[in-house]
């Protein structure tokens, strides 16, 4: 108990140094932690992947089409449970800075697919029914104040034109990883419209999502899928949910790998911060580690002394930057709700902040704590400041 009173006094013996190193490491943790939720945000798409689901796309590229007739010659193969269709629409409500993320499906397959988006039966069985009726997430709803029965235009850019739609459905989450700012509409509806204005772009579909009746058999289904269009106008590539979501996210590689590269030197900062604020009190406190070892304090209690003090100093700081990480997350989704549909701080993130904050207080311990123990009794003492 003594010494735990020495060191909460020794930290506060110089309280604006020891404040702002606090307030150095809250700032550094307090950016580790969203350049983190960041990442995790653009892997949310990967993580919240079904081992259940594979998608068939065009073997060329994923902007080239499958005619939709691939349905039933998919569905035929065995080990196949569900198969739907879709397209990605592209288009943007009202303003061009309006982006998110829309599709054209087949809406009852699809449903049954997708067990995460939970929706009133209510409302699923009227978004079923109606052609020119969409879903949206809660999370896009509040964004733009919909309500049932709105009639909402979408401006298409791979399909021009003006598209109204009737909101039937809205649709929660089951999982945090779920995204909740998706619109899906009828694919019946583009198609049909398609045969009237552009004849030769109907009866295409972007994607086929396939459910397995068993996670286990889906790398021998993927290569029976792409064995039946093999030498076909339009060959196929199936891959697993989790895979064709990573090929959106190799995308940016980039980018991604940048910020990895500047969390760790946030916490190169923080060390550095740290390191220096304990070697000035180390070396101002010489003589005082002298007396203490005239009077038998070994080498262990001159080490627990100043590791001590490192590492309280940096767990306030920590649990400051912890603290301020939540709402600062909060206020960060809200800028950029459109980019990052799911924005939540991790617990693996908190763990690495306290994981790396004890790293640092003890790395930044170990040189003044040398030089205290090896400098001889006499010279320690004739040390003054």
């Amino acid at each position: 108990m003594y010494i735990i009173k020495l060191l909460i006094k020794n930290v506060f013996r110089h309280k604006l140094r020891t404040c702002l190193t606090v307030l150095s490491v809250a700032i550094a943790i307090l950016s580790f932690g969203l350049l983190r939720t960041v990442i995790d945000a653009w892997y949310a798409g990967v993580q919240a992947s079904s081992a259940s689901r594979l998608v068939t796309r065009h073997a060329v590229s994923m902007i080239l089409h499958l005619p939709i007739s691939y349905k039933e010659k998919i569905r035929q193969i065995e080990g196949v449970k569900l198969v739907s269709y879709g397209n990605w629409f592209g288009g943007y409500y009202i303003e061009e800075k309006n982006l998110f993320a829309n599709f054209a499906i087949e809406p009852k397959i699809f449903l049954e697919q997708y067990p995460e988006y939970i929706i009133k039966p209510e409302e699923k069985a009227a978004f079923i029914r109606d052609k020119k009726a969409f879903a949206a997430g809660e999370k896009l709803v509040k964004r733009y104040g919909w309500k049932i029965g709105d009639l909402v235009t979408l401006k298409g850019t791979i399909y021009p034109g003006n598209w109204e739609f009737i909101l039937r459905a809205i649709y929660k989450g089951r999982d945090k990883n779920t995204d909740e700012s998706q619109f899906f509409f009828h694919f019946d509806y583009l198609n049909e419209t398609l045969k009237k204005t552009a004849p030769a772009r109907a009866d295409q579909v972007g994607y086929y999502i396939i459910e397995v009746t068993n996670p286990d058999f889906v790398a021998d289904i993927s290569m029976r899928i792409d064995k039946i269009f093999y030498n076909s106008i339009a060959e196929t590539l199936t891959e697993t949910e989790k895979a064709f979501q990573l090929g959106f996210v190799s995308m940016s590689d980039a980018i991604i790998t940048a910020l990895r590269l500047v969390t760790f030197i946030v916490i190169v900062i923080i060390l550095a911060v740290v390191a220096n604020t304990i070697n000035m009190t180390a070396r101002e406190r010489i003589g005082e580690y002298s007396v203490f070892k005239t009077l038998g304090f070994g080498g262990w209690r001159i080490a627990g002394l100043i590791f001590g003090e490192s590492l309280i100093i940096t767990m306030i700081g920590c649990t400051v930057g912890i603290i301020l990480t939540f709402p600062s997350a909060k206020a960060f989704a809200g800028t950029v709700g459109s980019y990052f549909p799911t924005f939540n701080v991790n617990m693996d993130t908190i763990f690495l902040d306290i994981m790396f904050s004890v790293l640092v207080g003890i790395l930044a311990g170990v040189i003044p704590t040398y030089h205290s123990i090896k400098i001889p009794i006499a010279d320690g003492l004739r040390r003054i400041g």
